[in-house]
């Protein structure tokens, strides 16, 4: 295994190069191994695995081994391993520390997991690391944790095509609970849009609502962190349902047997008549 001083760690985030848990992480991560930062210049929040394909992309140096991009998670990790670092590729890429949780099917939306999942993509182990939002929460703490999996990672590496999303509760280190590994919760909100109205009687809508959470299977990762303990749930990006795609298979036969309505071609820039095309 190469030595700390030789091997490479990739830092990402989604909200942003200036937050105050990426510098904890890059800062934590230190111990491991050579920290590069690459993050996006402004809050990318629940943008998912979104890259940016209508306009250039920027690489701006903040300062040694630390650059912005005008994109996305998954754009940062994509130039940094495609181009920054291409010569001598990192060994991690950890995504965080995320300001709130990103627990169960919300995964889907977050800037942080996608972090974690396009370094995965490009075949190098990844995770992505959330801290509990409350006034008490501590980046250091989170930062703790982060290093623990982080060297059990460079140790024995990850199951292929996986990676681990971490999240850590609002607590003092010596009152988690522990580590427990989960899978996602779902999870459901209650009057999800919230509609105002501007000063100039204009209506608008927020996105928003009271959050719920049911477990799939225990133990979920809104079990593990109502009890005070690091969730830490394996994820992959094949969302076939193998159950359902067999289940299904025996409705092969009967709809290839069926028997199409013809429909007449119309080849591209003919005009039709407004009679025509409802008949």
């Amino acid at each position: 295994m190469l030595s700390a001083k030789t091997r490479r760690i990739l830092v990402t985030n989604d909200d942003g190069i200036n937050a105050p848990g990426i510098r904890a992480l890059a800062k934590a991560m230190t111990a491991l191994g050579e920290v590069w930062v690459v993050a996006p210049e402004k809050t990318q929040n629940a943008v998912g695995r979104g890259m940016t394909l209508h306009k250039p992309l920027r690489l701006r140096q903040m300062r040694a081994r630390w650059f912005a991009v005008n994109g996305t998670p998954s754009d940062c990790v994509t130039l940094a391993v495609c181009k920054l670092l291409e010569a001598t590729l990192p060994k991690l890429v950890v995504s965080g520390i995320n300001k709130g949780w990103n627990l169960g099917d919300d995964v889907t939306n977050s800037g942080t997991v996608a972090g974690a999942l396009e370094g995965m993509l490009h075949g190098i182990p990844s995770m992505a690391i959330s801290l509990e939002d409350c006034s008490r929460a501590s980046y250091a703490v989170a930062g703790h944790f982060a290093v623990r999996l982080a060297e059990r990672i460079l140790k024995s590496g990850l199951p292929e095509g996986t990676i681990l999303n971490v999240n850590v509760p609002c607590a003092k280190k010596e009152n988690i609970a522990g580590i427990q590994f989960t899978s996602l919760s779902q999870r459901r909100y209650h009057d999800p849009v919230v509609e105002k109205v501007d000063p100039r009687g204009g209506v608008y809508y927020w996105i928003a609502g009271e959050r719920q959470s049911w477990a799939r299977e225990k133990p979920s990762d809104h079990d593990a962190v109502e009890m005070k303990k690091v969730s830490v749930t394996p994820l992959h990006l094949d969302l076939t349902n193998y159950s359902a795609l067999n289940r299904l298979k025996s409705w092969e036969k009967s709809l290839s047997q069926e028997k199409f309505p013809q429909v007449s071609s119309i080849r591209p820039g003919t005009k039709v008549s407004r009679d025509k095309a409802v008949s």
